[in-house]
């Protein structure tokens, strides 16, 4: 993971991920980014849930690091991951797999683009 955009997404008062600051690369809300990795809405803000929800992000935040260094920027990543359908999934999404519980499979596809092979 790029450590740019790693600390892009990172909290400056704190060693976690910020939930506030990948929700707005993402473009979407709070409450939106909380769906998408499983995660209660007021756990996202809860100093108690740091922990979990450093965890949750974390694939998130690997998949766009990655796509950021193929796609040229941050938010060219942003918008592969919400609108660009990946082969052989149906027409979903790097976003609708991560809903899925499947961000091991966007990880494993942009491992295999990045290692030359094309799904």
């Amino acid at each position: 993971m790029t450590a740019l955009v790693v600390n892009a997404l990172s909290d400056a008062n704190s060693p976690f991920l910020s939930a506030r600051r990948v929700s707005e690369v993402l473009g979407v809300t709070l409450t939106e980014l909380a769906a998408l990795i499983g995660i209660a809405r007021n756990t996202l803000t809860a100093k108690s849930g740091a922990r979990r929800v450093d965890a949750a992000l974390s694939p998130v935040v690997r998949i766009l690091a990655m796509a950021s260094e193929m796609a040229g920027g941050e938010q060219r990543a942003a918008i592969w991951f919400k609108h660009q359908p990946l082969p052989g999934w149906a027409g979903k999404t790097a976003y609708d797999l991560v809903r899925e519980g499947k961000a091991d499979k966007v990880l494993a596809y942009l491992e295999a683009v990045r290692s030359g092979v094309y799904a």
